[in-house]
């Protein structure tokens, strides 16, 4: 009998991949077993289950760093997720690791991410500590995405190197190099897109980056990519960093955008306003959890209101939660048509 098409990928990864890759033959398994794929290996499986998800569409509608920008080139969630992608399989491949389970990380990596960014995040965050639970994290919330809320309320069962890799992005250590690799391509993509955006958004311009840091890392969007991804694959073995003189122009790179454009009075002018919407949605669902969607409901039954609201409001996009705060807490108009109709009933 023929090998399937898993198998002959299987075959090539041991060939091709390094010893320190992780290979998918021997992924450490779902939540439940699953039949194996005769063309797709567990890998491109998990990849493929992210990418035709709910939660993956809802990206293209959440802040990633600019609150609802009107520009058509700014980042958002779901631009800032490609970008990871590309750039952990750039690694991922140099490095000769596992490129599918790498992307698959990525591309899921951010799936738990709020309406309006980290200033959603930090709302939910109270609320859940006033509510009495543990506190928001978008990472956590991530994983409970693909383990849980995907898939109504089924999970997408994604193996354990992959949702390791999601929960793992931010803080801690990734099991698999992989998902160490995503974690440093989320930080060299997020902070070179986000100097884009802001000299886009006149909040800084190239010049503003200090000459040192120039002088190492480069002086565009490209040339400071580049030098950060080979600095990656030149100093990685046993783990994944960069080194020497990058590594340092690096940080202060990182330290000057917080500076400069993270705690920005301009670009954070709205922020307040996004913390108090939802703020005030989450404590609505939470007096009021029969408003919740169906799915929600069943929720707060298992898991109770607290945890149900937050993961509906985490779930929306910016444009439906401000459509659902109008809603509730904006009185609507009264238009021409609704005075005749008025005036006819009389």
């Amino acid at each position: 009998m023929s090998k399937s098409i898993r198998e002959q990928t299987w075959e090539l990864e041991k060939l091709h991949l390094s010893e320190k890759a992780a290979l998918s033959q021997f992924h450490k398994g779902r939540r439940f077993e699953k039949e194996e794929c005769y063309v797709r290996t567990a890998f491109q499986r998990d990849r493929d289950r992210i990418i035709h998800s709910n939660s993956f569409r809802r990206l293209k509608h959440k802040t990633q760093v600019f609150l609802s920008p009107e520009g058509d080139h700014y980042r958002t969630r779901l631009t800032h997720t490609l970008e990871v992608s590309q750039i952990a399989r750039t690694i991922a491949k140099a490095l000769r690791l596992n490129e599918d389970l790498a992307e698959a990380i990525a591309l899921g990596h951010d799936l738990g991410h709020t309406p309006f960014g980290h200033a959603g995040e930090r709302a939910l965050d109270l609320a859940f500590k006033e509510a009495g639970l543990a506190g928001f994290k978008h990472y956590e919330q991530s994983l409970r995405v693909v383990d849980v809320l995907e898939n109504d309320g089924r999970g997408l069962n994604l193996t354990y190197e992959v949702r390791n890799g999601i929960e793992m992005h931010t803080n801690g250590l990734a099991d698999t190099l992989e998902g160490r690799v995503v974690k440093i391509s989320d930080k060299i993509a997020y902070i070179n897109h986000d100097i884009d955006d802001a000299i886009n958004a006149n909040v800084l311009c190239e010049d503003d980056i200090a000459p040192e840091i120039r002088q190492v890392l480069g002086h565009t969007k490209s040339q400071r990519i580049n030098t950060l991804v080979i600095s990656v694959i030149r100093n990685s073995g046993d783990d994944i960093g960069l080194g020497g003189e990058v590594k340092t122009a690096f940080e202060a790179l990182h330290k000057f955008m917080f500076q400069s454009v993270y705690k920005n009075e301009e670009c954070k002018s709205e922020e307040p306003k996004a913390v108090e919407l939802v703020t005030k949605l989450y404590n609505y669902y939470l007096n009021n959890p029969d408003k919740l969607s169906p799915m929600f409901i069943e929720a707060a039954g298992a898991e109770g209101v607290a945890r149900a609201a937050g993961d509906y409001i985490a779930g929306m996009t910016d444009r439906y939660a401000v459509k659902v705060y109008k809603e509730l807490f904006v009185p609507k108009s009264w238009t021409y048509d609704d005075e005749e109709r008025a005036i006819e009933r009389r």
